[in-house]
Parts: C-alpha cells; sequence; structure tokens
C-alpha cells in the first residue's frame, strides 16, 4: 500500500491563494493580449475569490444562513 505524502504547510491557505494570484497577474502582465493572457486573469480572479471566501468562512463574525 502507497503512503501518502505529508507536507507540513509554513503559510496560511489565504496568503498562498493571494501570492498565486499574483503571480498570475505579473505572468499575464507580460502577455499580449491572448486567450492564454485571459485564461492567466481568470485563474487569478478565482484565486483571489477562494482566498476571500476562506477568509470569510473562518472569521468568528456573523454568517448568512446557507
Amino acid at each position: 500500500m502507497k503512503r501518502r505524502r505529508r507536507v507540513k504547510q509554513i503559510f496560511p491557505l489565504e496568503e498562498r491563494l493571494v501570492r498565486e494570484a499574483k503571480e498570475l497577474r505579473k505572468r499575464a502582465k507580460e502577455l499580449p493580449p491572448s486567450r492564454e493572457r485571459e485564461a492567466l486573469l481568470r485563474k487569478a480572479r478565482h484565486e483571489e475569490t477562494t482566498a476571500h471566501l476562506t477568509a470569510w468562512l473562518m472569521s468568528s463574525g456573523p454568517r448568512v444562513p446557507i
């Protein structure tokens, strides 16, 4: 049976997502307008949205019922 590789994360998920989004935006900025650039920008927006949602879910403030 294979053993799962465990990796202890040093940085919180939100921080990793924001860093990845910044890197994607930087890479997209260097490209001319194209499908690849739009895909990078879309992925960056997705990463930022995920970071915000994760922070909201982990907060101790009031929540809207689902």
